[in-house]
């Protein structure tokens, strides 16, 4: 079983067991979380593609830990004009793991 799902703006291959990391999401961490804006759901050879997405398709996952990743460094340089900028940012993220297809 595999499904494309939507969620933070991005899309993700998911199927049943597998641990994705994605946008930080509002629910609290041991707790369960739906998608219900699937995009592509393949069962048993069959490939069914919504438009734009699937009625009464939902993924279940829970939610194992929320997090940062790793910092990733803005810097801006100008030559001859003294102009230097660094900057840093750290993307907050919830690793879910996908129960239910």
């Amino acid at each position: 079983m595999l499904a494309v799902i939507k969620t933070g703006g991005k899309q993700y291959l998911v199927s049943p067991g597998q641990k994705i990391k994605i946008e930080k999401l509002k629910d609290k961490e041991g707790e369960e979380v739906i998608f219900d804006q699937v995009l592509l759901l393949e069962k048993e050879g069959k490939l069914e593609i919504g438009a734009p997405f699937i009625d009464k398709a939902i993924i279940k996952g829970k939610i194992l830990k929320e997090g940062k990743a790793k910092k990733v460094v803005i810097f801006k340089y100008k030559p001859k004009k003294n102009y230097k900028i660094k900057k840093g940012h750290r993307q907050l993220f919830s690793e879910v793991e996908i129960s239910e297809v």
